[in-house]
């Protein structure tokens, strides 16, 4: 007859165990798991006057660093009772007076291999995928790849701290980010600290990085608009609060100015900004970060740093504890707009920590979840439903192209998740025409939902307007003999693209752009020389400010434009053209 085999408990510690000490540790374990155990003893003399017993994966730490381990976890308890506004004097001393260490078991692995922020470990076959366990050297990493024989898991740190045969402790912790009114105007990484060299930021909450998105009945239609400033955006490929509206272009076209013009422009309007940069030069970060201190939209925006010298792990989690950040706010019935700078690095990044995971490559080198990568990130922008408070996050990507190449795997990808894409087009800035948006590729899939009454009377025809005169413009390249109308239409064209230009910074507001819109498609500006449209422009918004500063003030409130108002506004750009032409003559 065959034997049982005994399972083995080992036991760490500095001297070996004497009978009795061995008799109730036995007790112990056949209490605990109703099972004979043969108890090995392993000297480690690093275990002082404690002892570590080992029971499979299964950690009980009676050591000094344990029993502080545990202090430690009772302290963050009590933190937590007195952000939610109990006495923590009182709970402090009642907590310390009642402490006791207890043999609570805890799961541990090894480290098996470390290199390039991957660290594959032995152990812990009760983690969970997403979840954050911390080193002996205090790092702390998240599961990203989970096998039968070992477990992937990548660190929020410098791999040079955590070496082969180390210790890793779980924390039945999803990884996730603090939460707050305090982030407003502040720096963080993605981890949530601080590094503007401000202090600390005081927590009011702490939410996980992947939550799932609102569902269909939680979300409401998106109706709302969210205004850029930009004329060309607001007037054809307008957005509303909740989208999802890419900016997509090759690089140096001008993608961060809109996302950057856009944040400005919120100034006012209630509406907080987070700014996520992944993968950019930290000068450039700190670049943009004073250029909002300086226009005063600090005050309403976070900007979560990822920068090109940290780790693939920082930034391939970024935008996942961004969008965090403004869930705390959308949930508690705010309206929050969220950029991506860029996705394109992002998934970069992916794709890194995806082949150092051993994960087999498939297009263009990427794994076959890149596109579930961006999808359930992206899906977490919505306008929620009025039982849910009425929140939105509106979400503006941003995507780098090669040589204007739409159908590469990323840009197609996201195009597919977003609701719409404003396209930049190279040729176009390099002309001058900044922002560079390709009218024929542009395009809102919200559309006219999204705009003011007023905002949709007065843009019209000038889409259908500016996508003929392109058309026309290239025609014309083959033939030098023109009538009348043609040239009539290639000179309203032109003054039209020149309308479109607007310097970065200069955000106008929507009576602004109503009065633009208006004067322009009404032929106004039809006889002003092309090269001096702009000035026509704005000599005519200071005199509409002059003039008509009760009309003005009537269409930001009401959002809208009758018949009467848009006869009065084109009457009066008719006055300042006799006088614009008076004194230029």
């Amino acid at each position: 007859m065959a034997t049982v085999k005994m399972p083995k408990a080992y036991l760490y510690a500095a001297e070996e165990p004497n009978a009795a000490q061995r008799e109730k540790l036995g007790a112990f374990l056949k209490n605990r798991y109703s099972a004979e155990y043969e108890l090995v003893w392993r000297e480690d003399a690093t275990t002082g006057k404690g002892f570590r017993l080992v029971v499979g994966d299964e950690v009980y730490d009676y050591t000094k660093e344990g029993r502080f381990y545990q202090l430690k976890e009772l302290l963050g308890e009590l933190v937590q009772k007195e952000e939610a506004g109990d006495d923590v004097i009182s709970l402090f001393k009642s907590s310390i007076d009642s402490w006791n260490v207890e043999t609570v078991p805890e799961e541990e692995g090894t480290v098996l291999s470390v290199g390039d922020g991957i660290v594959f470990i032995d152990g812990l076959g009760g983690a969970e995928y997403g979840e954050i366990v911390v080193f002996e050297s205090g790092v702390k990493g998240m599961f990203q790849d989970i096998r039968q024989d070992s477990m992937g898991v990548i660190l929020f740190g410098d791999d040079s701290d955590v070496t082969v045969g180390s210790r890793v402790r779980r924390t039945k912790k999803t990884a996730g980010i603090p939460v707050g009114e305090g982030f407003l105007g502040r720096v963080v990484n993605a981890l949530g600290e601080p590094i503007d060299g401000l202090g600390p930021i005081a927590a009011e909450d702490y939410r996980i990085m992947e939550s799932p998105a609102a569902s269909i009945i939680e979300r409401q239609a998106v109706d709302t608009p969210m205004y850029t400033g930009l004329l060309t955006i607001d007037s054809m490929f307008p957005i509303g609060r909740g989208q999802r509206e890419l900016i997509i272009g090759d690089r140096q076209t001008g993608k961060t100015a809109i996302a950057l013009d856009t944040i400005l422009n919120q100034k006012g309007r209630d509406v907080i900004c987070i700014y996520v940069a992944i993968g950019q030069k930290a000068s450039s970060i700190a670049q943009l970060v004073g250029n909002l201190k300086r226009k005063g939209a600090m005050d309403y925006t976070i900007v979560v740093s990822a920068t090109a010298s940290e780790p693939a792990p920082i930034q391939y989690i970024a935008p996942y504890a961004g969008t965090s950040l403004g869930e705390h706010f959308m949930y508690h019935g705010k309206d929050v707009l969220i950029i991506y700078d860029d996705l394109s690095k992002h998934a970069i990044a992916y794709r890194a920590l995806s082949l150092l995971l051993d994960r087999s490559p498939g297009r263009e080198a990427y794994p076959g979840d890149v596109f579930y990568l961006h999808s359930r990130l992206l899906e977490r922008s919505a306008h929620l439903s009025d039982a849910l408070g009425g929140g939105s996050m509106t979400a503006l990507p941003i995507v780098e192209t090669q040589a204007g190449d739409v159908s590469a795997y990323i840009p197609t990808n996201i195009i597919s998740i977003t609701d719409g894409q404003i396209f930049l087009e190279s040729d176009l800035f390099f002309s001058g025409q900044r922002p560079a948006v390709n009218v024929g590729l542009s395009v809102s899939r919200v559309g006219g939902a999204a705009q003011t009454r007023a905002m949709k009377k007065a843009a019209g025809s000038i889409r259908l307007d500016l996508a003929q005169y392109r058309e026309m413009e290239i025609f014309t390249q083959f033939s030098s003999d023109l009538d009348d109308t043609t040239k009539r239409q290639l000179v309203y064209g032109q003054g039209l693209m020149q309308l479109l230009r607007q310097p970065q910074g200069h955000p106008f507001s929507l009576h602004e752009q109503v009065v633009m819109l208006v004067s322009a498609t009404a032929h106004v500006m039809q006889d002003v020389e092309t090269a001096k449209v702009q000035a026509f422009r704005n000599g005519l918004l200071a005199y509409f400010e002059q003039k008509r500063s009760a009309l003005m003030q009537q269409i930001d409130r009401e959002g809208t434009l009758s018949d009467e108002q848009k006869t009065e506004i084109i009457e009066t750009a008719r006055e300042y053209l006799e006088l614009w032409q008076t004194s230029k003559n």
